[in-house]
């Protein structure tokens, strides 16, 4: 019996192309694993294509659940945001990824794991510390590392010279990764920093800003320890919020970001992404947050929330840290309970007011009006002990100018 390998499928040329290639140069049979975590691409047909181009076996699974409950939420509740302005769509996605490939691997008894990924991408990094991180004794291969094809127009001839027909050309488009929480899009006129995206040719999700309705949308999020449980008064599951934020957010042209960004492997990246829902979100749990957290935790979350950011993008989801920056994020969700109201009009989340059982906002405080819990007397002291260390630093200046 041939050894196996579990091949990451997705149906497209990239993925198809090295079905034969693996093949050809290991000698192993391959098992194609497509796992669908929202990216909502046709997957009729993928099994005949699979095994025409000479798979054994497709597996198709459905996890976008599990990538909502297990991997989108922690996100949410630490507010993780990549160097302020990525919402970490691709990023949150590869390591649910690896992990079914090596429970795919282990089930079929797989001596390697096979990706698509190219060899100046993060991705790369994601699949491989994955894999490395659930089963180190597997294989990783990686042929855009190694072989000598460089373009789609060359993958179509090396499937044609060994007669597999495919129903692909090698037209210029977009580099797109989707899912549930966001798309991406790469090259053509993105690939020049100078150039204004092409966004009448390039949306998906939605529309621009100057291109949304006239009239704005009230919303309301509720939320019960952090996590999304309700959109406009309707209990839902939270893929489901996401898919109707997604919608919403999308209509309005809300979520759609110009971005350069510093890759793993050290070069700068320019790309558009799309994150309708997952920009609504974020906002809603971060105005929350901002009425229930104390100062001092508000500030380290802050801190924290970059931190797990920076851990999911590189590659470390499967790691020691990763747990313990969520530990703590899951310390502050416990009374981040409450309602967001939010008017959506052309990009624009305009908030409309924050109600929280735990709200830490005494009206009886902070209003004009003296209150019985803030004597305006007192501020006296305060301003004359927090000034002290100005104060003598002022004197000693002076007293340092009045001697020379």
């Amino acid at each position: 019996m041939k050894e196996k390998v579990i091949l990451a499928y997705s149906g497209g040329l990239d993925t198809t192309v090295l079905i034969p290639w693996l093949k050809e140069n290991y000698d192993y049979e391959v098992i194609c694993v497509c796992i669908d975590v929202g990216q909502e691409s046709e997957l009729d047909g993928l099994e005949e294509r699979a095994t025409y181009t000479g798979a054994s076996k497709l597996y198709i699974e459905h996890v976008v659940d599990e990538f909502c409950d297990e991997y989108i939420l922690p996100c949410i509740k630490a507010n993780a945001i990549y160097e302020n302005k990525y919402l970490l769509g691709t990023a949150m996605a590869r390591p649910l990824i690896a992990k079914i490939l090596v429970d795919i691997a282990r089930k079929e008894g797989a001596v390697a794991i096979c990706h698509g990924a190219t060899g100046k991408g993060n991705d790369q990094v994601r699949f491989e510390l994955g894999i490395k991180a659930l089963a180190p004794d597997l294989k990783i291969i990686a042929p855009w590392r190694i072989w000598n094809i460089q373009s789609r127009e060359e993958e179509l001839e090396y499937c044609a010279a060994r007669n597999i027909d495919l129903p692909f050309k090698a037209d210029s488009s977009y580099s797109r990764d989707r899912n549930i929480w966001h798309i991406s899009h790469e090259g053509l006129e993105l690939e020049d920093p100078a150039n204004a995206p092409n966004y009448d040719h390039m949306l998906v999700l939605g529309t621009t800003p100057q291109n949304a309705p006239d009239e704005a949308e009230d919303i309301s999020i509720y939320f019960e320890e952090g996590k999304p449980v309700a959109l406009n008064g309707e209990r839902m599951k939270l893929s489901d919020i996401i898919k109707k934020l997604n919608a919403l957010g999308g209509k309005h042209g809300i979520g759609i970001c110009d971005i350069v960004e510093n890759r793993m492997v050290g070069m700068k990246s320019r790309g558009v992404y799309e994150t309708p829902g997952g920009t609504i979100l974020m906002e809603a749990h971060m105005q929350l947050e901002e009425l229930i957290l104390d100062k001092e935790t508000l500030a380290m979350k802050k801190t924290i929330g970059n931190s797990f950011g920076e851990v999911v993008y590189c590659a470390k989801w499967f790691s020691p840290l990763r747990e313990a920056l969520q530990a703590f994020v899951e310390s502050t969700q416990k009374y981040v309970t409450g309602e967001a109201k939010m008017k959506l009009y052309k990009g624009n989340i305009i908030k409309q007011g924050t109600t929280s059982p735990y709200s830490l906002y005494n009206e009886s405080i902070a209003s004009f009006t003296t209150g019985d819990l803030y004597d305006h007397h007192d501020a006296e002291g305060f301003i004359n002990l927090y000034g002290l260390s100005t104060k003598v630093r002022a004197m000693k200046m002076a007293e340092i100018e009045a001697n020379k």
